[in-house]
């Protein structure tokens, strides 16, 4: 059961998570994470990574701004 309030967000996104915050495809953050264009993930477990929240938000406003 998810007993977090709405107004909690979660400190971590894995995964599953990362590319639909970002709009970006799994390959795509993997390769960016290669070449130092992605935040690097951090293992959680042996079998689990996930990206710090306030590490894809830090990404994310550096990010050129598209206007239409």
């Amino acid at each position: 059961m998810d007993n977090r309030t709405p107004t909690q967000t979660p400190l971590a996104a894995d995964s599953a998570a990362t590319p639909l915050l970002t709009g970006l495809g799994r390959s795509t953050i993997y390769r960016m994470v290669a070449e130092d264009a992605f935040p690097q993930p951090v293992r959680l477990t042996r079998r689990l990574i996930a990206w710090r929240r306030a590490d894809l938000d830090q990404w994310s406003a550096g990010r050129p701004k598209v206007t239409h």
